[in-house]
Protein backbone atom coordinates (compact mmCIF):
# COMPACT_ATOMS: atom_id res chain seq x y z
CA UNK A 1 0.00 0.00 0.00
CA UNK A 2 2.95 2.75 0.93
CA UNK A 3 4.31 1.32 -2.55
CA UNK A 4 1.59 2.41 -3.99
CA UNK A 5 0.97 5.38 -2.96
CA UNK A 6 4.71 6.70 -3.63
CA UNK A 7 4.10 5.24 -7.33
CA UNK A 8 0.85 7.63 -7.39
CA UNK A 9 2.74 10.85 -5.62
CA UNK A 10 5.76 10.78 -7.79
CA UNK A 11 3.54 10.29 -10.86
CA UNK A 12 1.30 12.93 -10.03
CA UNK A 13 4.41 15.12 -9.42
CA UNK A 14 5.63 14.31 -13.24
CA UNK A 15 2.52 15.42 -14.63
CA UNK A 16 2.37 18.64 -12.76
CA UNK A 17 6.08 19.45 -13.90
CA UNK A 18 5.23 18.45 -17.97
CA UNK A 19 2.40 20.91 -17.30
CA UNK A 20 4.52 23.58 -16.10
CA UNK A 21 7.19 22.96 -19.40
CA UNK A 22 4.46 23.20 -21.99
CA UNK A 23 4.73 26.10 -24.45
CA UNK A 24 2.91 29.13 -24.23
CA UNK A 25 1.41 31.81 -26.30
CA UNK A 26 3.28 35.29 -26.17
CA UNK A 27 1.33 38.57 -26.51
CA UNK A 28 1.58 38.51 -30.66
CA UNK A 29 0.22 35.35 -30.67
CA UNK A 30 2.80 33.41 -32.32
CA UNK A 31 3.96 29.93 -30.50
CA UNK A 32 6.67 31.05 -28.28
CA UNK A 33 8.61 30.04 -25.42
CA UNK A 34 9.51 31.50 -21.97
CA UNK A 35 12.58 33.80 -23.18
CA UNK A 36 13.91 33.77 -19.02
CA UNK A 37 14.48 30.26 -19.70
CA UNK A 38 16.40 30.26 -22.94
CA UNK A 39 13.81 29.15 -25.27
CA UNK A 40 12.84 31.59 -28.13
CA UNK A 41 9.67 33.74 -28.92
CA UNK A 42 8.60 33.60 -32.19
CA UNK A 43 7.82 36.44 -34.35
CA UNK A 44 6.43 36.25 -38.49
CA UNK A 45 6.44 39.22 -40.06
CA UNK A 46 5.37 40.45 -43.85
CA UNK A 47 8.00 42.64 -45.59
CA UNK A 48 7.93 43.60 -49.28
CA UNK A 49 11.39 42.42 -51.19
CA UNK A 50 13.72 45.28 -51.36
CA UNK A 51 15.21 46.39 -49.12
CA UNK A 52 12.87 45.04 -45.88
CA UNK A 53 13.19 41.53 -46.18
CA UNK A 54 17.42 41.45 -46.84
CA UNK A 55 17.27 44.54 -43.55
CA UNK A 56 15.26 41.65 -41.53
CA UNK A 57 17.56 38.66 -42.80
CA UNK A 58 20.77 40.47 -41.42
CA UNK A 59 18.66 41.56 -38.21
CA UNK A 60 18.12 37.53 -37.67
CA UNK A 61 21.01 36.78 -36.05
CA UNK A 62 21.08 39.31 -33.77
CA UNK A 63 17.61 38.64 -32.63
CA UNK A 64 18.26 35.09 -32.10
CA UNK A 65 20.85 36.09 -29.62
CA UNK A 66 18.15 37.60 -27.84
CA UNK A 67 15.65 35.21 -27.49
CA UNK A 68 13.61 35.90 -30.53
CA UNK A 69 13.38 33.60 -33.45
CA UNK A 70 12.36 35.96 -36.80
CA UNK A 71 10.02 34.49 -39.47
CA UNK A 72 9.68 36.67 -42.84
CA UNK A 73 7.15 36.21 -44.74
CA UNK A 74 7.45 38.07 -48.44
CA UNK A 75 4.76 39.83 -49.61
CA UNK A 76 4.67 41.70 -53.35
CA UNK A 77 0.97 42.54 -53.09
CA UNK A 78 1.18 45.58 -50.63
CA UNK A 79 -2.76 45.56 -49.41
CA UNK A 80 -2.46 41.73 -48.24
CA UNK A 81 0.67 42.45 -45.63
CA UNK A 82 -2.04 44.77 -43.52
CA UNK A 83 -4.92 42.94 -44.22
CA UNK A 84 -3.24 39.76 -43.05
CA UNK A 85 -1.78 41.83 -39.55
CA UNK A 86 -5.15 43.23 -38.67
CA UNK A 87 -6.72 39.68 -38.93
CA UNK A 88 -3.77 38.14 -36.54
CA UNK A 89 -2.08 36.18 -39.43
CA UNK A 90 1.02 38.03 -38.93
CA UNK A 91 2.94 39.68 -35.67
CA UNK A 92 4.36 42.64 -37.43
CA UNK A 93 4.96 43.95 -41.03
CA UNK A 94 7.67 45.86 -42.60
CA UNK A 95 7.12 47.65 -45.82
CA UNK A 96 5.13 51.07 -45.88
CA UNK A 97 5.59 54.40 -44.84
CA UNK A 98 4.06 56.50 -42.84
CA UNK A 99 1.57 58.48 -45.10
CA UNK A 100 0.14 54.93 -46.87
CA UNK A 101 -0.13 53.21 -42.95
CA UNK A 102 -2.67 55.91 -42.02
CA UNK A 103 -4.33 56.16 -45.32
CA UNK A 104 -5.13 52.09 -45.11
CA UNK A 105 -5.99 52.55 -41.50
CA UNK A 106 -8.45 55.32 -42.16
CA UNK A 107 -10.00 53.19 -45.71
CA UNK A 108 -10.06 50.20 -44.37
CA UNK A 109 -10.87 50.30 -40.47
CA UNK A 110 -7.45 48.36 -39.28
CA UNK A 111 -6.76 48.07 -36.06
CA UNK A 112 -2.62 48.50 -36.16
CA UNK A 113 -0.38 50.62 -34.98
CA UNK A 114 2.92 52.64 -36.18
CA UNK A 115 5.48 50.74 -33.78
CA UNK A 116 8.67 52.67 -34.91
CA UNK A 117 10.26 54.18 -37.83
CA UNK A 118 13.14 52.11 -39.68
CA UNK A 119 14.51 54.12 -43.07
CA UNK A 120 13.69 56.23 -46.01
CA UNK A 121 13.76 55.42 -49.49
CA UNK A 122 13.70 58.75 -50.96
CA UNK A 123 11.55 58.65 -53.91
CA UNK A 124 13.53 59.17 -57.79
CA UNK A 125 12.76 60.71 -61.19
CA UNK A 126 13.71 59.07 -63.69
CA UNK A 127 14.26 59.44 -67.44
CA UNK A 128 15.51 57.28 -70.89
CA UNK A 129 15.27 60.71 -72.72
CA UNK A 130 16.39 63.64 -70.67
CA UNK A 131 19.90 63.50 -68.70
CA UNK A 132 18.51 66.47 -66.08
CA UNK A 133 15.74 67.89 -65.08
CA UNK A 134 16.23 70.97 -67.12
CA UNK A 135 16.23 68.77 -70.17
CA UNK A 136 12.31 68.33 -69.88
CA UNK A 137 10.57 70.13 -72.73
CA UNK A 138 7.36 71.81 -73.01
CA UNK A 139 4.17 69.35 -72.58
CA UNK A 140 6.35 66.60 -71.28
CA UNK A 141 4.24 63.79 -70.09
CA UNK A 142 5.40 62.71 -66.42
CA UNK A 143 4.12 59.29 -65.13
CA UNK A 144 3.17 59.53 -61.55
CA UNK A 145 1.50 56.26 -59.34
CA UNK A 146 -2.08 55.58 -59.58
CA UNK A 147 -2.25 54.75 -56.02
CA UNK A 148 -3.56 58.21 -54.72
CA UNK A 149 -1.55 57.73 -51.50
CA UNK A 150 1.41 58.27 -54.02
CA UNK A 151 0.58 61.82 -55.10
CA UNK A 152 1.17 64.51 -52.70
CA UNK A 153 5.06 62.99 -51.96
CA UNK A 154 5.60 63.00 -55.93
CA UNK A 155 4.04 66.54 -56.23
CA UNK A 156 5.71 67.36 -53.59
CA UNK A 157 9.04 66.31 -55.07
CA UNK A 158 8.36 67.96 -58.55
CA UNK A 159 7.41 71.19 -56.01
CA UNK A 160 10.78 71.10 -54.45
CA UNK A 161 12.98 70.88 -57.95
CA UNK A 162 11.06 73.67 -58.61
CA UNK A 163 8.68 72.09 -62.16
CA UNK A 164 5.30 73.18 -60.50
CA UNK A 165 3.85 74.83 -57.52
CA UNK A 166 1.05 73.33 -55.10
CA UNK A 167 -1.25 75.60 -53.52
CA UNK A 168 -0.83 77.56 -50.77
CA UNK A 169 -1.11 76.47 -47.29
CA UNK A 170 -1.93 72.75 -48.44
CA UNK A 171 -0.92 69.70 -47.11
CA UNK A 172 1.46 68.10 -49.07
CA UNK A 173 1.37 64.74 -48.13
CA UNK A 174 -2.09 64.26 -49.34
CA UNK A 175 -1.62 66.92 -52.20
CA UNK A 176 -3.80 66.05 -56.24
CA UNK A 177 -2.90 67.16 -59.35
CA UNK A 178 -5.62 69.26 -58.91
CA UNK A 179 -3.66 71.20 -56.31
CA UNK A 180 -1.12 72.21 -58.65
CA UNK A 181 -1.85 75.57 -59.38
CA UNK A 182 1.76 76.71 -61.75
CA UNK A 183 2.89 74.70 -64.20
CA UNK A 184 5.16 76.70 -66.49
CA UNK A 185 6.45 74.42 -68.89
CA UNK A 186 2.91 72.60 -68.94
CA UNK A 187 3.39 69.03 -68.41
CA UNK A 188 1.27 66.97 -68.73
CA UNK A 189 0.39 63.88 -65.75
CA UNK A 190 -0.57 60.42 -66.52
CA UNK A 191 -1.60 58.52 -63.32
CA UNK A 192 -3.18 55.49 -64.54
CA UNK A 193 0.11 53.05 -63.85
CA UNK A 194 0.43 50.90 -60.85
CA UNK A 195 3.20 51.74 -58.91
CA UNK A 196 5.14 48.45 -59.04
CA UNK A 197 4.48 48.78 -62.98
CA UNK A 198 6.15 52.06 -63.19
CA UNK A 199 9.87 50.85 -63.54
CA UNK A 200 8.56 48.93 -66.66
CA UNK A 201 7.56 51.95 -68.10
CA UNK A 202 10.95 53.47 -67.52
CA UNK A 203 12.40 50.58 -69.10
CA UNK A 204 10.04 51.06 -71.78
CA UNK A 205 10.89 54.52 -72.49
CA UNK A 206 7.18 55.24 -71.75
CA UNK A 207 7.14 59.13 -70.77
CA UNK A 208 9.46 62.09 -70.58
CA UNK A 209 9.96 61.04 -66.98
CA UNK A 210 8.55 58.77 -64.44
CA UNK A 211 8.34 59.30 -60.49
CA UNK A 212 9.27 55.74 -59.10
CA UNK A 213 9.54 54.35 -55.50
CA UNK A 214 12.77 53.07 -54.57
CA UNK A 215 12.29 49.80 -53.28
CA UNK A 216 10.38 48.95 -56.80
CA UNK A 217 13.88 50.36 -58.61
CA UNK A 218 16.14 47.97 -55.89
CA UNK A 219 13.89 45.24 -57.11
CA UNK A 220 14.61 45.42 -60.66
CA UNK A 221 18.11 45.82 -59.20
CA UNK A 222 17.96 49.96 -60.62
CA UNK A 223 20.59 51.60 -58.22
CA UNK A 224 18.66 55.04 -57.68
CA UNK A 225 21.92 56.82 -56.91
CA UNK A 226 23.50 56.38 -60.40
CA UNK A 227 20.05 56.54 -62.52
CA UNK A 228 17.72 58.44 -61.34
CA UNK A 229 17.71 62.32 -62.58
CA UNK A 230 16.72 63.86 -59.50
CA UNK A 231 16.33 62.40 -55.95
CA UNK A 232 14.07 63.36 -52.99
CA UNK A 233 15.89 64.89 -49.95
CA UNK A 234 17.08 62.59 -47.27
CA UNK A 235 14.45 64.68 -44.49
CA UNK A 236 11.16 63.43 -45.92
CA UNK A 237 8.54 62.66 -43.78
CA UNK A 238 8.35 59.39 -45.79
CA UNK A 239 9.61 57.24 -43.23
CA UNK A 240 9.12 53.22 -43.54
CA UNK A 241 7.59 51.42 -40.27
CA UNK A 242 7.08 48.17 -38.49
CA UNK A 243 3.31 48.14 -37.73
CA UNK A 244 1.58 46.13 -35.52
CA UNK A 245 -1.70 45.27 -34.08
CA UNK A 246 -2.41 47.54 -31.49
CA UNK A 247 -2.58 45.10 -28.61
CA UNK A 248 0.85 44.34 -29.13
CA UNK A 249 2.75 48.23 -29.53
CA UNK A 250 3.86 47.63 -26.18
CA UNK A 251 5.14 44.16 -26.57
CA UNK A 252 8.68 43.43 -25.52
CA UNK A 253 9.34 41.20 -28.70
CA UNK A 254 8.25 43.89 -30.75
CA UNK A 255 10.74 46.46 -28.95
CA UNK A 256 13.25 44.31 -29.22
CA UNK A 257 12.25 44.24 -32.96
CA UNK A 258 12.48 47.77 -33.28
CA UNK A 259 15.53 48.40 -30.90
CA UNK A 260 17.36 45.99 -32.93
CA UNK A 261 16.44 47.55 -36.50
CA UNK A 262 17.58 51.05 -34.82
CA UNK A 263 21.00 49.10 -33.76
CA UNK A 264 24.25 50.36 -35.55
CA UNK A 265 25.26 47.52 -37.19
CA UNK A 266 22.09 47.24 -39.06
CA UNK A 267 22.09 51.37 -39.85
CA UNK A 268 25.01 50.84 -41.09
CA UNK A 269 24.06 48.33 -42.81
CA UNK A 270 21.37 50.06 -44.41
CA UNK A 271 24.15 51.97 -45.36
CA UNK A 272 26.47 50.16 -47.05
CA UNK A 273 24.48 48.23 -49.12
CA UNK A 274 21.80 50.95 -50.25
CA UNK A 275 25.32 53.44 -50.86
CA UNK A 276 22.18 56.71 -50.08
CA UNK A 277 19.25 55.24 -51.76
CA UNK A 278 17.69 53.67 -48.53
CA UNK A 279 18.66 55.77 -45.24
CA UNK A 280 18.32 54.81 -41.63
CA UNK A 281 16.24 57.03 -39.14
CA UNK A 282 16.57 56.81 -35.43
CA UNK A 283 12.95 56.39 -34.10
CA UNK A 284 9.44 56.99 -35.31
Amino acid sequence: MKKWLQFTIIAFVAIALAACGADKKDDTGSASKDGESGETITLKVGASPNPHVPILEKAKPILEEKGIELKIETYTEYVMANQDLDAGDLDANFYQHIPFFEAQKEEHGYDIENAGGIHIEPIGIYSQRHKSLEDLPEGATILLSSSVADHGRMLALLEAKGLIKLKEGIDKTVAVVDDIVENPKNFKFDDSTSPEMLVQMYLNDEGDAVLINSNFALDHEINPIEEAIALEDSDSPYVNIIAVQSKDKDNEAIKTLVDVLHSKEIQDFILEEYNGSVVPVDGE
